[in-house]
């Protein structure tokens, strides 16, 4: 056995981070091919070749799916992981060796001084492994392919299908194109999932929390897009036009951290929304105001209908939208006093991009506006899904003028629908024995969330959402079906229940990134095995 021992496990975290496997990078590409090679290594792959293989998602990157098969068993478990990693700017001088985690580590040891104090206290402990990618998460990867090394040998029963995918930190692009090929694999060797288990680190809820924690469900995520039309003049005359900037201002005062969104369940809390892109769309410079903006929200959701968020952001439009109208009147009747002239007229409209749509069908038909955005999309080249969906948002926008100026509510890519298990008889089960075994063997007391807040690939494992339910998000999102595909259809035949039982660490996407190694590679293994034979056995 290779990958049992916490050092064999270091070993082999090690040389999963030595790849560096950024979202959209080569390297991306290859460490699916560099897992494909460690796990070659295995005597059951090299007899069964056919069961250890890469599969091509629509823009050429791969994932990788690996299954130890008992003979004449059906039940399965699925072992989800991912392998990319989030870019290493935030590294500094030490960007060089952000994946080399025992190097970084020492290096980091002898150069403590210069780190935060909390820093400063786990490299003393001597038991911290530094560096992109040893806590989210190459850490459950080297923890899972170890899970089937066990397998292989005899000690979990029942079937593992090992799953690792590109692209979670971005798009999801990998595991939405994993979902047809998990239904096919079913049907192909006669599979039944019992559920789907993966293995994100625990992340922890507020600075400095000490708490275990294991998740059967994870939370869910839309990022609605404004696009502000406001009104073009020159500088030397601002009250002819209205400030594109001024609008995209005023949504982002009235959503950023705005608790109105916040959602509780039993004692679970999604955060407010904060902004995740901003800027006007001038191309250069000139004393032409901005007429045209956007902003994005990251907005989270646990059980709350995708048309309520529709409802509630709408709302909030409709409050920017009477906030411009009354700032500007207000910057008039100033400027007035120093200059008379004649009060214009502003009067913000707000829309969803389906009632654009549907008004610049009215105008122009829709066999031309099937055929602009066709053309458009055909000349995209590299511009990624945000710009992108708001191009097509402009272009409507630019054939809707006299409407302007205007708010337009879009939804970009990607989505995370909520998802949990909490309920389901199977993870009942294996959650209570699971916790009183970490207790008893360990004197670990591991704490139960609904919903992972990190945002993770099971949010398209057991998603039970109908297309109508899904309505308000599709119909206003422009690259739906124009370069992002949601398969509604596979995703109702994968109803499986999930679980997240992963290794500890801290500071994801931080340059402090780092994994406790003792607890990860020591008491991990043997808590995720027994995970995994609760689940085989219900």
């Amino acid at each position: 056995m290779i990958w049992q021992t916490k050092e064999q496990l270091v070993s082999l975290l090690s040389k999963l981070v030595e790849h560096p496997s950024i979202t959209g990078s080569e390297q991306e590409i290859s460490m699916a091919e560099y897992i494909k090679l460690q796990l070659q290594q295995l005597p059951y792959f090299q007899e069964h070749p056919d069961l250890l293989q890469l599969h091509p998602i629509p823009d050429g990157r791969l994932f990788l799916t690996a299954l130890v098969k008992k003979r004449d068993m059906a039940d399965t478990v699925v072992l989800m992981s991912h392998f990319d990693v989030v870019e290493v700017e935030d590294y500094g001088g030490w960007k060089n060796l952000a994946f080399r985690p025992e190097e970084l580590t020492a290096v980091f040891t002898e150069n403590k001084q210069l780190l935060p104090p909390a820093i400063q206290k786990d490299i003393e402990s001597g038991d911290w492994l530094f560096g992109r990618g040893t806590m989210d998460m190459k850490a459950g990867i080297a923890l899972q392919m170890s899970m089937l090394e066990r397998a292989i040998q005899g000690e979990i029963k029942g079937n593992l299908l090992l799953l690792t995918v590109p692209d979670e930190e971005a798009n999801s692009a990998g595991m939405i194109g994993a979902v047809p090929k998990l239904v096919e694999l079913a049907e192909k060797h006669n599979l039944t999932y019992k559920a789907c288990l993966n293995s994100e680190p625990m992340f922890s809820k507020f600075p400095g929390d000490q708490n275990f924690y294991i998740y059967t469900g994870s939370i869910g995520k839309v990022l609605p897009g404004f696009f502000c039309y406001g009104k073009e003049t020159h500088v030397g005359e601002p009250f002819s036009g209205l400030n594109a900037n001024l609008m995209v201002s005023e949504v982002s005062k009235i959503l950023e951290l705005n608790t109105e969104f916040c959602e509780e369940v039993e004692g679970e809390i999604t955060p407010p929304p904060t902004n995740l892109m901003q800027k006007d769309l001038k191309v250069e410079y000139s004393v032409q105001i901005p007429h045209s903006a956007v902003t994005l929200f990251n907005v989270l959701s646990m059980k709350r209908p995708l048309n309520e968020i529709t409802e509630l952001l709408f709302e909030q439009m409709k409050l920017s939208a009477k906030n411009i109208e009354d700032h500007y009147k207000n910057q008039i009747q100033k400027y007035q006093q120093l200059e008379s002239f004649q009060e214009p007229n502003v009067n913000v409209n707000v829309f969803t991009y389906e009632q654009l749509y549907k008004l610049a069908i009215q105008k122009l038909g829709e066999e031309e506006i099937v055929r602009r955005q066709n053309y458009i999309t055909a000349n995209r080249a590299q511009m990624g899904d945000r710009d992108f969906s708001t191009k097509l948002v402009q272009d409507l926008a630019s054939l809707c003028k006299e409407y302007a100026p205007m708010i337009v509510l879009f939804y970009s890519p990607p989505f995370y629908p909520a998802v949990q298990s909490s309920d389901e008889d199977i993870i009942i089960t294996t959650k209570t024995k699971l916790i009183d075994y970490a207790r008893s063997q360990y004197n670990i007391e591991l704490k139960p969330l609904h919903y992972f807040s990190g945002l993770s690939d099971l949010s398209y494992i057991g998603v039970k959402a109908s297309k109508d339910q899904l309505g308000s998000l599709l119909n206003n999102m422009p690259l739906y079906e124009k370069g992002y595909h949601f398969p509604i259809d596979d995703l109702a035949e994968l109803q499986v229940p999930v679980i997240n039982v992963g290794p500890f660490g801290r500071d994801p996407h931080q340059w402090t990134e780092r994994l406790h190694v003792p607890i990860s590679f020591e008491v991990f293994p043997d808590l995720i095995s027994y995970t995994i034979k609760q689940l085989v056995n219900h």
